[in-house]
């Protein structure tokens, strides 16, 4: 497939941004309507399956919480002003905060209050999912300028029993063989973590919903984080083995450079399937080993599951001043990046659905490609960069290594190694392995 003209990718990239906006000024946490409203907008674009957990449901070695709705809350100050109101930043109260209504002094109401000293006009992002508490978060400017007094807070919040949602996109392909996609969605209002994953998953969804002759099965997941992969999980035991290779997503419209989260083992297909992409493409980027910290590939590469599931993302997290605070916003993602992510991605999961081995029906020599018109009838100078990709098809083509391979060992490009496979088995040369059986072994001639 071609890559999108540079107009229809800016196009897309101001699509993903608008759809960002629409997202921005709600509420989301671990359940709630703010989930449910995220997910409600996402299902313009296209169509989700929905699923609800009740409370109390054991997940794995978890249990799924009450679910946290708010409606509002405000700091009235000495002088009968308000000054912090919920309606003016989803931020400013500490997710799962319990219902609070009380007057307090300064001096008590300090200890539930959460600025950044270092970045005076950011306000930070809190949460205290599993401990009963409440605060708010404000920029430290606009603390260190509350005069003394009494105050009175009130926060109007419910912890019920309900249930946690999340919402998956499955597109049936030729194989059960699935390719999974997962991006958290319970964080408020901040655009790159995780907006941007969110915004770039589901227009590869719609745009994979528009392709016939997918090979592979393609799951898009859209949960809470660590609490909604492993209810998930927990639901999809039986199946989960049928996952061939996956993604996390996130922080994917800033700045900075790609980096790529490798799965446990390193040396899975989507690893190197990622990185060959970034290369190919002479994109700055970084590739990491695995670690048990940061976003859901640590749930599906645990021990019980070791599912192939890396991360990518541009801004590492944490690892830039923006991360979970108000600086996160807007702004802070750009059009341009989205789409530059999106085609990316979009390239990574077409080579996975893509790569396969085949076996040389003329294995004994190489062929004679000239008078299949495959080759061109002049020699003497260097190959074509087709043509190249056709001997080291044609040489590698033993039934146990695959296009990746090729285009590896070759350092070509893989969509260059698909070309030149796809030239030779139309010309009766090569049979792929994985479709349709090994078929009769050719006979010396």
């Amino acid at each position: 497939m071609a890559e999108p003209a540079a107009a229809d990718l800016e196009a897309l990239g101001a699509e993903m941004h608008a759809l960002i906006a629409e997202l921005y000024p709600l509420c989301r946490s671990l359940t709630g309507q703010g989930v449910r409203s995220t997910l409600g907008i996402l299902e313009k674009v296209v169509p989700l399956q929905i699923t609800e957990v009740p409370s109390g449901t054991a997940v794995l070695d978890w249990t799924v919480p009450k679910e946290w709705n708010i409606r509002g809350a405000w700091i009235q100050g000495p002088r009968g002003d308000r000054v912090l109101d919920f309606r003016d930043s989803s931020l400013h109260v500490v997710s799962y905060s319990v219902p609070v209504h009380r007057r307090l002094s300064l001096a008590e109401l300090r200890p539930h209050l959460h600025s950044l000293p270092d970045r005076p006009d950011w306000i930070p992002y809190r949460t205290s999912y599993y401990e009963p508490t409440w605060g708010f978060c404000l920029s430290h400017r606009q603390l260190t300028e509350l005069p003394d007094g009494e105050y009175e807070v009130f926060i109007d919040s419910t912890l019920e029993p309900g249930h946690l949602t999340y919402g998956e996109v499955v597109l049936a392909g030729q194989s059960e063989h699935e390719i999974l996609i997962s991006t958290h969605v319970c964080h408020p209002s901040l655009c790159d973590d995780n907006l941007s994953g969110i915004a770039v998953s589901v227009f590869l969804a719609r745009y994979l919903a528009g392709l016939a002759n997918r090979r592979h099965t393609f799951r898009f997941l859209y949960a809470p984080g660590t609490i909604g992969s492993i209810a998930w999980l927990s639901r999809h035991r039986d199946q989960v083995s049928r996952i061939r290779h996956g993604l996390t997503l996130t922080c994917l419209g800033d700045h900075h450079p790609f980096t790529y989260k490798k799965t446990l083992s390193g040396v899975t297909a989507i690893d190197r399937a990622v990185a060959h992409v970034l290369r190919q493409r002479g994109l700055p980027h970084q590739v990491i080993d695995f670690f048990p910290y940061g976003y859901d590939e640590r749930q599906f590469n645990s021990p019980g599951f070791r599912l192939p599931v890396g991360s990518l993302m541009r801004g590492r997290h944490g690892q830039f001043p923006e991360y979970h605070t108000s600086a996160d916003d807007l702004g802070f993602v750009s059009p341009s990046r989205l789409g530059e992510s999106w085609s990316v991605l979009r390239e990574v999961l077409e080579l996975l659905d893509a790569n396969r081995s085949f076996r040389s029906l003329e294995p004994w020599g190489e062929p004679q490609l000239g008078r299949r018109g495959l080759y061109r009838s002049v020699g003497g100078s260097d190959l074509p960069g087709i043509e190249l990709a056709m001997l080291w098809v044609l040489c590698l083509a033993d039934g146990e290594h695959s296009l990746l391979d090729v285009a590896e060992r070759s350092h070509a490009d893989f969509r260059v190694v698909r070309a030149a496979a796809d030239a030779l088995e139309r010309h009766g040369l090569l049979e792929a392995v994985d479709a349709g059986g090994a078929g009769p072994k050719p006979s010396p001639r």
